[in-house]
C-alpha cells in the first residue's frame, strides 16, 4: 500500500520527549496533592509516590527537575526545529475554523456514540468536513496543550521562586491552584488523546505514524483530505 510521509524524526522526537514528560509530570504532581478534595485518585496514590521516592521531598525533587528538563527540551527543540517543524505546526492549529471543526467534532462525537447508519437514518449527513494535516480534535487538544503548558511553567516559576524569592501567600497560593487546575484540564485531555490514538480503531494509524513518520494514502485521504491533496499536487 503506498505511503505518504507525514512526520519528520524531529517532530516524532518531540512528541515522544513530551508525552514520556507529562506523564512523569502528572504521575509525580498528583502524588504531591495530599488533599483528599483535591485529589483526582484514591489517597493512595501520594503513599505510593512517596514511597517509591523515598520521600515528599525527594518526590518533589523529581517533579522540579523532569519539569525543568522538559521546559528546557521543549524550549530547543521549537528554536532548532523551528522551521520544518514549530511553525508549521502552530500555523496549523491556530487555523481552527468554528464553523467546520466544530462540525466535525459534534459530527464525529455522533457517529463514534451513535453510529453512521443511524446518523443516515435520522436525516443527519455523517460524513464530516474534510481536514487537513490535523483533524479539529487534535488542534483542539494541541491549543489545550500549548495554552495549559505556558500557565504550567509560569506558575510552576513562581511555586520554584516561592522558597525565599516570592514570600507572597496569596501570590503562591493562587499559582499553586491555577497549577493544579492547568494540570487537570491538560490531564483530562490527554486521557482524551491516548483513548482515540490507542482505543479508536479508526485512528490507530495515526499512532503507528509517530513510530514510522509515515501513513498509508487510504488513511491520508480519509482522515486529512485537504493535506493529502495538496500533498499529491506538490508532487505532480
Amino acid at each position: 500500500m503506498s505511503q505518504v510521509k507525514r512526520h519528520t524524526f524531529s517532530a516524532i522526537w518531540m512528541h515522544w520527549f513530551n508525552a514520556a514528560c507529562w506523564l512523569f509530570l502528572s504521575a509525580t504532581g498528583f502524588g504531591l496533592v495530599d488533599n483528599p478534595s483535591m485529589q483526582p485518585f484514591c489517597m493512595g496514590w501520594p503513599a505510593l509516590m512517596k514511597q517509591l521516592f523515598g520521600s515528599s521531598g525527594n518526590l518533589l525533587m523529581a517533579h522540579v527537575i523532569c519539569g525543568s528538563i522538559w521546559i528546557a527540551g521543549m524550549a530547543v527543540s521549537a528554536i532548532l526545529f523551528l522551521k520544518n517543524d514549530t511553525r508549521p505546526f502552530l500555523k496549523e492549529i491556530f487555523s481552527f475554523s468554528f464553523q467546520k471543526d466544530a462540525r466535525w467534532l459534534i459530527l464525529t462525537a455522533a457517529g463514534l456514540t451513535l453510529g453512521e447508519r443511524r446518523l443516515a437514518r435520522m436525516g443527519i449527513d455523517p460524513n464530516a468536513p474534510h481536514q487537513g494535516f490535523y483533524n479539529a480534535g487534535q488542534k483542539l487538544f494541541a491549543l489545550c496543550a500549548l495554552f495549559c503548558g505556558f500557565i504550567l511553567t509560569g506558575t510552576g516559576i513562581i511555586l520554584l521562586l516561592s522558597k525565599g524569592v516570592i514570600d507572597t501567600a496569596e501570590v503562591v497560593q493562587w499559582a499553586m491552584l491555577i497549577h493544579f487546575v492547568a494540570a487537570g484540564v491538560l490531564f483530562a485531555g490527554l486521557l482524551i488523546h491516548i483513548y482515540m490514538a490507542v482505543i479508536a480503531p479508526d485512528q490507530r494509524p495515526a499512532l503507528i505514524s509517530m513510530l514510522t513518520g509515515s501513513v498509508s494514502q487510504a488513511y491520508a485521504r480519509r482522515h486529512h483530505r485537504l493535506w493529502h491533496d495538496r500533498v499529491v499536487k506538490n508532487k505532480k
